[in-house]
């Protein structure tokens, strides 16, 4: 299902649970308020230290019992978070970080991707000039699911850089963060091979990794035009995991071979990230 499908999906569930979307909607923060709060999910802007002229901050989202919201990706339903930081000042840029995220069963046979309880994202905030005061201001856009999906929206603020040290949430929110790892590296879990396989249409990628038999792995395309499916196992031999995920997902007329993929592979207590290009069809990468 590609983006715009996913967004029609998920608006419509909303409609489809009548009076419960008010309640969703997200009150706006107080001006010198980090939090805002909807029925669900809680949101908290966080300050950690700094280092240069970046500020170590975070987005903590809590969850009510049984709901979930989505990951960049968010798999066979759901939208992805939609962040705007035009309001800060002070800012020149926010690099949002990603903790490994989950799969879990959307009820109508396929699955999304997300987080449930709670989960922080790391936050890089670069100052333009450190030596003045600054404040991050965000208006999010996001969506909430327990039966149903709800779009939902919140604004939140934050002087930064903030008082005191280090917030022990965010050293533990940056951790959980896969790790950049080079393709075919040699220790570890690992993606060690990429083939397309033509067979019957409209084919399939066939990955390799060094991962535990309980890995997850999740695959994205270059850019939100792509909506690939969730790779599933298909075979181990001793500690080498192979996946398979149907071609399905891909813009119409693009062209395979030289398209960047990126592969999250998650596994239990940690997590890694490679990227990779698709190589030609039942050819070596």
């Amino acid at each position: 299902m590609n983006a715009t499908r996913r967004h029609l999906l998920c608006t419509a569930m909303a409609l489809a649970g009548g009076m419960l979307l008010p309640a969703f909607a997200a009150r706006p923060a107080r001006a010198a308020d980090s939090v805002s709060s909807a029925e669900g999910t809680q949101l908290r802007l966080i300050a950690g230290s700094l280092t240069g002229d970046v500020v170590h901050a975070g987005l903590e989202i809590a969850l009510a019992s049984g709901w979930k919201t989505y990951w960049r990706y968010p798999g066979d339903s759901g939208v992805p978070p939609r962040f705007n930081w035009s309001g800060s000042t002070n800012v020149a840029d926010v690099r949002v970080g990603w903790p490994a995220p989950r799969r879990f069963p959307d009820g109508a046979g396929g699955f999304s991707i997300g987080y449930k309880d709670k989960v922080v994202l790391p936050l890089a905030v670069r100052l333009t000039d450190k030596a003045k005061p600054a404040q991050l201001d965000l208006a999010l856009d996001f969506a909430v699911c327990q039966s149903l999906c709800v779009p939902a929206d919140a604004h939140l603020t934050l002087a930064l850089p903030g008082a005191g040290g280090e917030d022990p949430q965010l050293a533990a929110a940056r951790a959980s963060v896969p790790v950049e790892t080079a393709f075919g590296a040699p220790q570890g879990p690992a993606i060690l091979g990429l083939t397309h396989d033509t067979g019957p249409k409209p084919g399939r990628l066939i990955i390799t990794a060094r991962a535990t038999p309980e890995a997850m792995l999740f695959l994205e395309g270059p850019d939100d035009s792509w909506a690939l499916p969730l790779p599933e196992p298909i075979g181990r031999e001793g500690d080498i995991q192979r996946f398979a995920a149907p071609l399905l997902g891909v813009p119409t007329d693009t062209p395979l071979p030289g398209a960047r993929l990126r592969l999250t592979l998650v596994e239990a207590g940690r997590a890694i990230e490679t990227e990779a290009a698709l190589p030609q069809p039942d050819a070596k990468p």
